[in-house]
């Protein structure tokens, strides 16, 4: 395979597979490697490829009263772990396995 190969490879990723960004990076740097380190032949300049298209990812942030108005309306353990988890930054796993040996009342600290 030649540049043109490549380049058409990484095309057809992006267009007919539909393959994220990051999956078309990754073959990219594959093939460079292999040609580099493999084949003892760089690639060389390519011509340009069709390039994957990034999705645009806008982080979901609630308002303070957004989240009380979702913890207002919870109970039990879920509103404990709930709240933990919005006060202490904790992961999900790290809340559920928490032990009172975890706690540190004087300090008030996990």
């Amino acid at each position: 395979m030649g540049d043109s190969e490549v380049r058409q490879f990484l095309t057809d990723l992006a267009e007919r597979q539909s393959v994220s960004a990051s999956t078309q990076n990754q073959a990219l740097n594959a093939l460079a490697f292999l040609y580099r380190h493999v084949l003892l032949s760089p690639l060389g300049k390519m011509a340009p490829f069709v390039r994957a298209k990034r999705p645009k990812n806008l982080p979901i942030v609630l308002t303070k009263a957004e989240v009380q108005s979702v913890l207002k309306h919870m109970e039990g353990v879920p509103r404990l772990v709930a709240v933990l988890l919005y006060g202490s930054g904790l992961r999900l796993l790290e809340c559920l396995t928490l032990r009172v040996k975890d706690l540190d009342f004087e300090r008030m600290e996990i």
